[in-house]
């Protein structure tokens, strides 16, 4: 099942976000949890946005713009990172496709009205340009399962799950993050093999039968139809947010 976080994992998630430091915006489950491909011993990659106050921006004692946090008590795993909202902000403003998987996530732990607001303004942040994200990291996933012996099933997944959001943010728009329901519309069943194969087994299982040339070709073929996408998309070719999330961060920074 996709979009679910047990409910025993989500009081352990929902008493680190009690536990932080600064109000949040929002926090939210992002990484393979997230892609729906979770293993049963894969860790919560716990992501957020956070509110510095004024005297922390504007003083000589600055607060810390970026949380960072790992848990590991050998039942339950947590990797927690949140910006503060400027930096936060900015990296909307600069094609960081993570970000706007974060924001969008629907795996919510903790959620404001100004959560909402945020979702709506950042449909104004996406642009054609994402594409270079996704491309990016395509490669990089690629290289490493290319690389590794034994070759895992994680990265390779990583390579197809990015191209294919990839592909739909440049024809619809829409930030989909999950692997399930995007093959859902590729139908790739190699895909849902090496999904049912990551969610069976540890986080870290291995490829001892993997095609390597067959997922070259998928790679190659995907890639292009990204930047192929990225030719036909009707997305702007920078954002338009800025005013917006300008205001919002002001409104956040004076606590209205």
């Amino acid at each position: 099942m996709t979009d679910v976080v047990p409910p025993n994992a989500m009081e352990r998630l929902r008493d680190q976000v009690a536990q932080h430091p600064y109000p949040l915006v929002f926090a939210t489950v992002s990484g393979a949890h997230l892609y729906g491909f979770a293993s049963p011993d894969s860790d919560y990659d716990l992501r957020g946005c956070h509110v510095l106050s004024v005297k922390e921006v504007v003083g000589l004692d600055p607060g810390r713009e970026t949380i960072e946090l790992s848990i590991n008590d050998g039942e339950f795993e947590l990797d927690l990172v949140t910006h503060d909202a400027y930096k936060f902000f900015r990296l909307l403003l600069r094609k960081n496709g993570y970000v706007l998987e974060q924001v969008h996530s629907p795996l919510v732990v903790h959620t404001t009205p100004e959560h909402d607001e945020l979702k709506a303004i950042v449909r104004d942040c996406v642009t054609r340009h994402h594409s270079h994200h996704y491309l990016g990291f395509a490669q990089t996933q690629w290289k490493l399962f290319d690389k590794e012996r034994p070759r895992r099933v994680k990265p390779l997944l990583y390579v197809y799950r990015v191209l294919l959001t990839g592909i739909h943010l440049m024809q619809t728009g829409e930030v989909e993050a999950n692997l399930v329901r995007l093959n859902d519309k590729a139908r790739l069943p190699h895909v849902a093999d090496l999904i049912a194969r990551k969610q069976a087994g540890p986080e870290q299982s291995t490829l001892g039968d993997v095609d390597t040339l067959f997922h070259q070709r998928e790679y190659d073929r995907l890639r292009t139809e990204l930047e192929a996408a990225h030719q036909l998309s009707r997305l702007p070719e920078s954002p338009s947010a800025r005013p917006a999330l300008s205001d919002l961060l002001i409104r956040l920074r004076l606590g209205e």
